[in-house]
């Protein structure tokens, strides 16, 4: 099992359905209407902010590599 099967694992049934429906608007280059945020950390890294939940992924090449997903806790950001 992967880290980001084990991330998904953690949440609720509808936590787990808005990630996925955001997981495929991020993968199908809908980016409208997300609230996306380039970090400060580095240049390719964004985050995807829902709620309480959070998305984060490196843009490389016009590839999206999903670091993390998870609540919003003071370590959120620390990978």
């Amino acid at each position: 099992m992967d880290k980001i099967d084990k991330a998904l694992q953690k949440l609720s049934v509808k936590e787990r359905k808005q990630i996925k429906q955001i997981l495929n608007r991020l993968y199908s280059r809908k980016f409208q209407g997300l609230d996306i945020k380039k970090l400060k950390i580095r240049e390719d890294i964004f985050r995807v902010k829902k709620g309480n939940l959070r998305i984060i992924y490196r843009l490389e090449n016009d590839d999206i590599f999903i670091l993390a997903i998870d609540r919003r806790r003071e370590d959120t950001y620390k990978f």
